[in-house]
């Protein structure tokens, strides 16, 4: 199968040095090393294992600043070509879209570029994903059999569910979600759709205040992220005993798989070090470092061995989306018209 995918402006982060020694590097990197600037958006400890690792293998070292995606996708746009950093790492994929849009991005590498399936890969080719995160539906086991649930992820607009759905409708991962749902169906089904959804659901600050909820019976079900359920589970489920996962099947908006991206700025001070990191992170290396990791996220380098604890990424069925298209300001207007933001 193929696979086709309220920010306000705030200087977000600390940041961190991690140097490491140059064990594994070429000749020019013992030499010199190297160094660059990365704004991060995805979560802090899986970046820094990849980090970790890149600098284990290059010599090269990264100043690591860490914020929400679309913090510091605004920060780059006011900061322009003045702007410190040298590669941008998002969660969800409408961040890189809005820099992309202003003209911030270089090219990345084509070797790069073949890395990873297209699916996975922007129209523009201005970015790459380096990892994914499946849209699901989290649901109580002792309150819903298979029969009960939605078939698509547009039914929870429907009186059935009210009062008992949960979203997390301010967050980057939700918002995300629902551009999958403009992108497939339009503005108007959208509108609609959100109606429903304030409505009928419960908005929570968060994916695990969401799970929280489903599994405690406040909630029939939720619409979260595979891995918050996966992670949970691997911690013998404090919070997700009582939960199963949908994964929505046929292309529905509801199979939507987010995808992480990984950008260099285009006034990169230190461009080829830049380049360099992507391709790392796309490369075997940095993959099998995400699919071996705790994060549970999928990785979609093409030769990386996936982690056996996922449901595999073959047996998705998501909608074709070009994540180049996801219209991330878009979202949060018709989002705050229906008041659910």
């Amino acid at each position: 199968m193929r696979f086709t995918r309220r920010s306000a402006l705030a200087v977000v982060g600390v940041v961190v040095s991690l140097a490491a020694g140059a064990c594994g590097a070429g000749a020019d990197d013992a030499a010199g090393g190297g160094s660059l600037t990365l704004y991060n958006a995805q979560h802090e400890d899986l970046v820094k294992t990849l980090v970790d690792g890149f600098t284990r293998e290059t010599g090269i070292k990264v100043d690591i600043r860490n914020g929400k995606d679309f913090e510091l996708a605004n920060q780059l746009v006011q900061e322009g070509a003045a702007s410190p950093a040298d590669v941008f790492v998002t969660e969800n994929s409408p961040a890189m879209s809005l820099v992309d849009g202003k003209g911030l991005f270089a090219k990345i590498d084509d070797p790069t570029l073949g890395q990873v399936p297209a699916d996975f890969i922007p129209s523009s080719r201005n970015w790459i994903g380096f990892a994914a995160r499946s849209t699901v539906l989290a649901y109580n086991a002792k309150k819903l059999t298979a029969e009960q649930l939605p078939a698509s992820l547009m039914e929870l607009a429907q009186p059935r569910w009210k009062d008992k759905i949960g979203f997390a409708a301010a967050g980057a991962d939700f918002q995300a979600i629902v551009s999958a749902v403009l992108a497939v169906k339009g503005e108007e089904v959208t509108r609609q759709w959100l109606s429903g959804l304030k409505a009928n659901g419960k908005v929570y600050p968060g994916n695990i205040a969401v799970m929280k909820a489903v599994n405690s019976g406040e909630l029939e079900a939720g619409v979260i992220y595979h891995y918050y359920w996966y992670k949970d589970r691997a911690a013998s489920g404090p919070n997700s005993a009582d939960t199963e996962l949908k994964f929505f099947g046929g292309k529905d908006p509801g199979g939507f798989l987010s995808i992480s991206g990984a950008g260099v700025l285009k006034g990169a001070k230190h461009a080829a070090e830049a380049q360099r990191f992507v391709a790392y992170l796309t490369a075997r290396s940095g993959q099998q470092i995400l699919a071996d990791s705790k994060a549970l996220e999928y990785a979609v380098g093409k030769d990386v061995t996936p982690n056996p604890k996922l449901k595999p990424l073959t047996e998705l069925d998501p909608p074709s989306v070009d994540p180049a298209k996801l219209n991330g300001p878009k979202v949060v207007e018709l989002m705050q018209q229906a008041g659910l933001i």
